[in-house]
């Protein structure tokens, strides 16, 4: 095996390792048990003969639904299932809808309506269990009135291409959505709210969570404006105008902590970033590495991470191979003309820093699978890069300029592709450094 495979079988196990941590589908049957008919949700047991509603919508949804009606499939009378394109699951109790993600499209707002009318129609004694995943902001976008799906379209990925941290983008669809910011919650009639979540955030917030559509929302219009105002550029009038508006006290701001609508709900986290990031240190150790976790230390711009990673990864010296797991989520300032995504834009940055360093090696990827409008999950890259590529004709320097990572790694070779994964616990960029004795 080339030295360069080596390292990159290496960081792979360990990055499957760390999907198998945040599985679904273990993590909701961890957590919903039964013995004979009581049944507990994350140690709640629920009233005797109690029928669910379920809601469940995110990346992770169709996982989490399939693994739900295994354990309680007899007691749900109702349900909605809603997951990104290419996605689908065969159910049996409940309606699946597949939309878009991350621009809303049609659907997004139909599926946003269905949630609407399955909590308000539930009879107040059934309980309300809703799975939330990294995505639903998108999944289920029903304006509120005076804004159209195409000005929270158009927001979105003005948004998006201008690098808006998740706080800030959910910020804004908070506030321009009816679903988003608590606002679903206040739709249920339901006496009992269970919420199970997957964090695909900084911090595990629940009001960030798919935009925390039965979380209070600590945010006001103010803050949603002065997102809009940091990014710059051009947004639909529409929204710029409501956000004026309710700044300005014209309409009533998303539930804030401490309504009373939130007395009845009850959220538990399943899985986290810290979890993919704890299991993959715990397969490195079990392989002989040293093993460092870098928990939020993804963030800000990625091709600035990358090029960190890759600092860092040059100064470390051990007698034992290392491995440092770091775990976030980065943006990508959009500059260029080329295709790629916040992880293949990070391991091209650090590429151009590790040029001739044989003892580094990096591998970036999210968790979902799905990098950017690309169909790659990542990227892998080390000192060898920017050879392998010159050796094709292709300029790593000139492609991270073009924001191109993808078209340079599908090149070279070192896209990773898994395919959607079916969680989405943020982003992990796993880095390889040798002992100095064993470099290539």
């Amino acid at each position: 095996m080339k030295p360069e495979r080596f390292a990159r079988a290496r960081l792979e196990q360990l990055f499957s390792a760390a999907l198998e941590a945040v599985d679904p589908a273990r993590a909701v049957q961890a957590v919903v048990r039964r013995d004979a008919d009581q049944i507990a949700v994350a140690g709640a047991p629920l009233e005797p003969g109690a029928r669910l509603v379920v809601f469940a919508v995110g990346k992770a949804a169709g996982a989490m639904a399939r693994a739900l009606e295994a354990v309680v499939g007899d007691r749900i009378v109702a349900g909605l299932v809603v997951v990104p394109d290419g996605q689908a699951v065969d159910l049996k109790t409940m309606t699946l809808c597949e939309t878009a993600h991350p621009i809303p499209d049609a659907r997004c707002e139909r599926a946003g309506q269905m949630a609407i009318d399955l909590v308000a129609g539930a009879h107040p004694d059934d309980v309300l269990l809703a799975m939330i995943s990294g995505g639903a902001s998108s999944l289920v976008s029903c304006p509120i009135e005076g804004v159209t799906l195409s000005d929270l379209a158009c927001a979105t990925d003005r948004m998006l291409q201008g690098g808006a941290a998740i706080g800030e983008l959910n910020s804004v669809r908070k506030h321009l959505s009816r679903l988003s910011g608590g606002r679903l919650a206040a739709h249920a009639v339901s006496k009992r709210i269970e919420v199970l979540a997957i964090s695909d955030v900084p911090g595990d917030r629940l009001d960030v969570i798919g935009s925390g559509p039965l979380a209070a929302d600590p945010t006001t219009y103010r803050d949603a404006l002065d997102s809009v105002a940091r990014i710059g550029g051009r947004f639909p009038q529409r929204v710029r105008a409501h956000l004026e508006a309710g700044a300005r006290g014209e309409f009533s701001d998303t539930p804030a902590p401490g309504a009373a609508v939130f007395d009845r709900v009850r959220s538990t986290l399943l899985a986290s970033n810290a979890t993919a990031v704890e299991a993959a240190c715990l397969a490195a150790e079990k392989r002989g590495m040293r093993a460092i976790a870098l928990p939020n230390c993804l963030s800000g711009e990625a091709r600035i991470a990358g090029r960190r990673l890759a600092a860092l990864g040059a100064s470390l010296r051990d007698s034992q191979p290392v491995c440092a797991i770091a775990g976030g989520e980065t943006a990508v300032v959009v500059r260029g003309n080329g295709r790629g995504g916040r992880n293949q834009e990070l391991a091209l940055a650090a590429a151009v820093e590790l040029e001739g360093n044989r003892q580094v090696a990096v591998l970036a990827a999210g968790t979902d699978g799905i990098d950017g409008p690309t169909d790659a999950a990542g990227a892998y890259a080390d000192g060898e890069t920017l050879v392998r590529g010159s050796r094709l004709g292709i300029d790593a320097r000139a492609a991270l300029a073009d924001n191109d990572s993808h078209s340079f790694f599908d090149r070279e070779g070192g896209v990773l592709r898994t395919g959607p994964t079916g969680t989405n616990v943020m982003d992990l960029a796993l880095l390889y450094v040798e002992p100095a004795c064993q470099a290539r």
